[in-house]
């Protein structure tokens, strides 16, 4: 098969070049893109449990808490019991973890502005429907 043919290289490809995009735009904030998107959702809604986190960010347990480990470690974010339940974890931003959640949102909003610049309104708005209905054609399958 032809690669410019092939869904799956292209998006493949796409991600990959997305990912390192988005990495360069939040490497000075000394975080990975995938941390950025974890602050980013942290900084819209703190305080939120840990399996909250997981299915809002998409990401499974196992890597969820590996990103958790090192912004924990980069005192960016605490784990806390949770009072209303004792098998669920809330993760805190700490003070610094704040002022970076707030930059790496930031960022991320330039930085889809940038990658979509070339893009009218109603192309950008068909490729995220577009993505939408690959996502969810392949969660059916």
């Amino acid at each position: 098969m032809d690669s410019d043919r092939c869904i799956f290289f292209q998006l493949a490809k796409a991600n990959q070049l997305a990912g390192k995009f988005l990495g360069q735009k939040v490497a000075g904030l000394n975080i990975t893109p995938v941390q950025a998107l974890t602050l980013g959702f942290l900084n819209k809604e703190d305080r939120i449990a840990a399996s909250e986190l997981g299915r809002k960010t998409e990401l499974d347990s196992a890597t969820l808490t590996g990103i958790l480990d090192r912004l924990e470690a980069a005192r960016l974010i605490e784990r806390h019991n949770n009072p209303d339940d004792r098998r669920s974890i809330l993760i805190y931003l700490t003070e610094s973890g704040k002022v970076v959640a707030m930059k790496a949102a930031r960022l991320i909003v330039e930085a889809n502005q940038e990658l979509l610049r070339d893009l009218t309104e109603e192309e950008s708005h068909f490729l995220h429907e577009t993505i939408g209905k690959l996502r969810r054609q392949a969660i059916k399958i």
